[in-house]
């Protein structure tokens, strides 16, 4: 695949974006606090990647930890279908975008790639158990 441009959003359109991303690379998914709670399958992008269209006033922000990523939600339904930080560790300024909340249809989104991380440990560059993987 290619670079496309794809629109997202939440699930009662109050928050709507475009990002500029190969859905052939897919995304991630990890076992951290946040990630395994809410069953986080993202990717990320440049910023220059990600445009929100609408919906500045319509999110509320959550940061946890060292307070690096911020995790903006609907404050009407609740879905949290982007977030965006800055972590030189893996490239500095990022948006990361919830593949589910992409309007694309469910073969393009069974088709993109799954890589799993351990960040409950700080091993990023290793994959948690095959056990584990089931719940993410």
């Amino acid at each position: 695949m290619a670079i496309q441009t794809y629109t997202g959003g939440c699930h009662c359109g109050d928050v709507r974006y475009e990002v500029d991303l190969d859905l052939g690379e897919g995304g991630g998914k990890c076992n951290c606090s946040i990630c395994r709670k809410i069953r986080n399958w993202s990717a990320s992008v440049k910023p220059e990647a990600f445009r929100l269209l609408q919906g500045a006033d319509a999110v509320t922000d959550y940061q946890f930890n060292t307070s690096s990523v911020h995790w903006p939600f609907c404050k009407r339904c609740g879905v949290r279908s982007f977030g965006h930080g800055d972590i030189p560790e893996v490239g500095g300024k990022f948006y990361s975008v919830q593949l589910a909340a992409l309007d694309i249809d469910d073969e393009a989104l069974a088709a993109a790639p799954v890589r799993f991380s351990n960040g409950r440990d700080n091993a990023w560059w290793h994959e948690p158990s095959e056990a584990e993987k089931k719940f993410l």
